[in-house]
């Protein structure tokens, strides 16, 4: 199984195709839109691993963008004993949803591809007779 190591936002993920995650907010990226990252640190499988210095040139990796939302509020409450001081806050920090599809190492050449999402079919259920 493949693997790449991305950064986006501040942050490091490794990522195999087909997965999905939650990153920092994409700014300026829209729903259902396809996403590159170029700054790969690393990429290969169980055996071989390619690191970068400090990223890989050419090496690239392609995501769909699902939705753009908030996470659950965090609470911050500060309190000051004896001195009737109180402050409650709260913050809902922004992420991006994406799912990766491909993972290209740096001659182009696709390592792993996602398969296709199926849309199940409305199959009718068997309908159950019930007694009398």
């Amino acid at each position: 199984m493949s693997f790449a190591v991305i950064q986006s936002g501040g942050k490091q993920y490794k990522v195999q195709s087909g997965e999905i995650l939650k990153i920092e907010r994409l700014p300026d990226s829209k729903e259902n839109s396809k996403i590159e990252f170029k700054e790969i640190l690393a990429y290969g499988d169980n055996k071989v691993i390619e690191i970068g210095t400090p990223i890989i040139q050419g090496a690239k990796v392609e995501a769909n963008l699902i939705k753009n939302n908030k996470n659950r509020t965090v609470l911050i409450f500060k309190k000051r004993r004896r001195q009737n001081s109180r402050r409650k806050n709260g913050h809902r920090q922004q992420y991006s949803m994406i799912r990766i599809n491909k993972i290209f190492s740096k001659d182009g050449k696709v390592l792993s591809e996602a398969e296709k999402i199926s849309k199940p079919s409305k199959k009718e259920a068997p309908k159950k007779e019930g007694i009398k």
